[in-house]
């Protein structure tokens, strides 16, 4: 590992901080005090002793009382009383009573006031209450920058959040002096809060020069510093040569896995503290928690909830978070619930994850009962309370809610932040109005990539990508490069307007600029193109996908089974079932369904019942596509078998169960069976009938001759009929020579399709069932007047990579000649087939 060397000329006065054991600076108190007051009285050392001895004590008022009565008697008061009670006023954070003490040493002159020591004291008690201004006065006023007082103010920055400042001032104190393995940690520390992996790995080079490497403080510095830098490979290489490990140093490892993403490794680093006998901190429990939240572990989280109650440590705000954030994230929302009631002192981060979890899972009412009892106990909303709000505005189209939330920013001040501002561009989008969203964009002054993606993320989900793409460019002007989301933003606009050579384009311009798809990017071309009937595309861009090294998740290979089922594909949808298979992907119920719709619609129905019979926890989707394949095939004993298995197994249909188990019916001139189930859906299963149920029943019964039954029920539907079924109707009217009634439903049906020319040849054909050739001749001449044709059959078949397409009459397809030569062969052997009895 190769280190930036910060190193100054060595000092061989720093020659005891080479021990392997942790180092402690000397007390400075009692070392001004040995060498400046070696001659002391004895009276002057023991009231020295004694307040300081009440000082370790916490009895800091005692301790200025007994100042106050050696003034009183005039006694000659050293500068070591002054430190010993500073230091007292530190290790108790009384920040008034060193106030006091400073006004004193003030009064008494600059014999005191002046003294360094004194002076480093005043500086370390104003640092440690983080009083920075004063502390920053105090520092520069010093003649001498130590050791003592350059720790104080580096600890100081780094402390209040000020990084950059304890950086360079660490590098001040490289020239001057030496830091020690106290400093060290610190602007390690500012170096992992900045990410600065290059200053980082400099710093690491002084601390092995120096001989801390073998400081525990140090070391779990280091490890904490490589973890925040996303370095967790050095962060574990630190750690493993640790000689002298202690809590810290663990709970740096498993949060900088934690952090990295590592949730596994950071659950494997728990049990090994454990099995090592190292004590488990709230820290260590928090990083569990959420390493098992992250995978939804649900044993492990369970395991560390029970460890936090036996340990008995106290559900505070941050342990208590961390429990919540477990229950929340692995839907046990009644545990979460108990949890939050037992946290004490909730903060508004204790609120927050609960309500983030209610509007993560559309439990909308419930956050809004939640954000009425924030407010009934005075818990101030902060950024993220907004942003969840918001987002379950926008979920749930209500504008009014949005705007008081939008009007709770601006009364607060919290319009300008990023995240607020992204999730009013959002809501105000949802809620279609666009204005609104451009004025909060336009009103934000600082403009990140996050606040510009969220307006192009809106027009592109309103399908105006004409404005998306001005404003991609428009945001390039302004000096913000575009990132894989701003990407995926146009990529979906474009495919939802079915401007799939757009989309492509897109697709290709961000991979020549070296942004690399991600899963989204893929998942959404592919659903973009099977949605738009570029079947075959889509299946391309799957295998491109996993050539890219990118694995599938369920939706993108949802959606390439989607394609193999539009283009009967049955090739690549057994491929990508294999897929699924060598790669363990456990089939989840959206898979499986997905898997048996595509093998019954590619004609492979036992294929399709082989995938369902392997479904262990089967649910209503994957029996309703299994029924639906019965119904297909025509094999409607096996789909009302399987139908009245739904009761067995106490699964409630639903209206897709309904379509197909009716549709089998039809396929299968099952009429009471039909009528029966549609008497059923709303007397013994509560599911209303809807257009395509009845749809299916007058098919069914206009097939079966029923046309009487059929008329009837048109007549009582809840509906006006739709041209489906008045189509049904007249084709049956054919087939039973009812002329009248066919003249009443092409009316009707001309009315709502005028320019269907389906239904001119339908009210043709029952004319000329009939016999009535002029009339027939009447309807074909009103077509040719409308100018309508028959739309033209067609079949296709795919060989290879290609798809060849056949229309009736069609003479245009390149290889012709050679397929009605075939034909002609074909046809003379069929011929010689039924002579060859006769000849011989």
């Amino acid at each position: 590992m190769a280190y930036l060397s910060l190193t100054p000329s060595p000092n061989p006065h720093f020659s005891l901080f080479n021990s392997a054991k942790p180092t402690k600076s000397p007390h400075f108190a009692q070392t001004h005090f040995t060498n400046l007051h070696e001659n002391a009285p004895i009276a002057q050392k023991s009231n020295f002793y004694q307040i300081a001895s009440l000082c370790k004590n916490g009895q800091l008022r005692e301790a200025v009382g007994l100042l106050t009565e050696l003034e009183s008697q005039n006694l000659r008061i050293g500068p070591q009383f002054y430190g010993e009670l500073l230091q007292g006023c530190v290790f108790e954070r009384d920040f008034f009573t060193g106030q006091q003490l400073h006004a004193r040493i003030l009064k008494i002159g600059e014999s005191i006031a002046r003294n360094e020591f004194v002076e480093t004291k005043l500086l370390i008690f104003y640092a440690k209450c983080n009083a920075r201004e004063v502390a920053i006065r105090l520092f520069g006023r010093l003649e001498v920058q130590n050791v003592f007082s350059w720790a104080a103010i580096i600890g100081l920055h780094c402390r209040l959040g000020f990084h950059e400042e304890a950086l360079l001032g660490f590098c001040e104190m490289l020239k001057n002096d030496f830091p020690d393995n106290f400093v060290v940690p610190n602007a390690l520390k500012a170096c992992g809060a900045l990410r600065l992996i290059g200053f980082g790995r400099g710093v690491h080079g002084y601390v092995v020069k120096m001989g801390f490497d073998g400081c525990v403080f140090v070391g779990s510095s280091l490890v904490d510093m490589y973890g925040k830098c996303d370095e967790v490979e050095d962060a574990r290489k630190v750690f493993d040569e640790m000689l002298d490990r202690n809590t810290v140093a663990w709970n740096s490892m498993i949060v900088g896995y934690v952090q990295n993403g590592l949730n596994e490794e950071a659950i494997e680093m728990f049990y090994d503290m454990r099995a090592e006998g190292f004590e488990l901190t709230r820290v260590t429990l928090s990083s569990f928690l959420t390493a098992s939240a992250n995978l939804g572990a649900l044993e492990e989280g369970l395991q560390g909830h029970g460890i936090a109650v036996l340990s008995g440590f106290e559900v505070d705000n941050f342990l208590g978070s961390s429990i919540l954030n477990f229950y929340v994230k692995v839907g046990l929302y009644e545990e979460a619930e108990l949890v939050f009631r037992s946290v004490s002192q909730k903060d508004v981060v204790t609120w927050n994850v609960l309500l983030c979890g209610y509007v993560r899972n559309g439990k909308f009412q419930e956050a809004l009962d939640l954000c009425r009892l924030m407010r009934a106990e005075n818990t101030r909303f902060d950024s993220v309370t907004l942003t969840s709000i918001l987002s379950l505005c926008a979920d749930t189209r209500n504008l009014k809610l949005g705007k008081e939330g939008h009007c709770y920013c601006i009364r607060n001040n919290l319009e300008s932040d990023w995240a607020v501002a992204s999730s009013t561009i959002n809501m105000y989008a949802k809620c279609n109005r666009m204005n609104s969203a451009i004025q909060v964009f336009n009103s934000t002054t600082k403009r990140d990539l996050v606040l510009w993606n969220s307006l192009l993320a809106a027009y592109a989900e309103l399908g105006l990508t004409g404005e998306a793409l001005k404003l991609f460019y428009k945001m390039q002007l302004d000096g913000v490069p575009p990132n894989v989301i701003s990407y995926n933003s146009l990529i979906l606009g474009f495919l939802r307007n079915g401007q799939v050579d757009e989309a492509k384009d897109m697709f290709s311009q961000m991979q020549s600029l070296d942004i690399f798809p991600n899963l989204i990017t893929w998942t959404t071309l592919i659903s973009g193109l099977t949605q738009n009937g570029f079947g075959y595309d889509a299946i391309l861009v799957f295998q491109q996908m996993q050539e890219a090294g990118v694995q599938p998740n369920a939706v993108s290979i949802i959606s390439a089974l989607s394609a193999c089922t539009a283009m009967a594909l049955l090739h690549y949808g057994r491929t990508i079932h294999g897929y699924i298979a060598r790669h363990g992907l456990c089939p989840s119920v959206q898979i499986a369904t997905s898997l048996v719709d595509m093998y019954a619609k590619c004609g492979c129905l036992y294929q399709a019942k082989n995938v369902f019979d392997t479904v262990v926890n089967k649910e209503l989707p994957v029996y309703n596509a299994m029924i639906s394949g019965y119904a297909s095939h025509g094999q409607a004993v096996q789909a009302l078998l399987l139908f009245k298995h739904l009761e067995d197994v106490a699964i409630e249909p639903d209206s897709i169960t309904f379509t197909s188990i009716l549709s089998a019916c039809n396929h299968a001139g099952l009429v009471s069976e039909g009528l029966e189930l549609l008497n059923d859906m709303v007397s013994k299963h509560n599911v209303k009938p809807g257009m395509e149920h009845y749809g299916c029943v007058l098919s069914l019964l206009s097939k079966s001759g029923n046309l009487d039954k059929a008329y009837e029920l048109l007549e009582t539907m809840p509906f006006e009929p739709d041209a489906r079924m008045l189509g049904s109707l007249l084709a049956s009217c054919k087939e039973k020579h009812e002329t009248e009634l066919g003249e009443y439903l092409s009316e009707h049906l001309l009315q709502l399709e005028p320019g269907n020319s389906g239904n001119y040849i339908a009210l043709s054909n029952v004319y000329a069932t009939a016999g009535m050739w002029d009339v027939v001749t009447k309807v074909r001449n009103v077509m040719k007047e409308k100018g309508l044709h028959k739309n033209p059959g067609c079949s296709w078949i795919q060989i290879g990579q290609e798809l060849n397409v056949f229309v009736s009459g069609d003479g245009s397809h390149p290889k012709n000649k050679d397929i009605y030569a075939t034909l002609a062969l074909l046809g003379m052997e069929m011929d010689f087939t039924e002579l060859a009895p006769m000849i011989y």
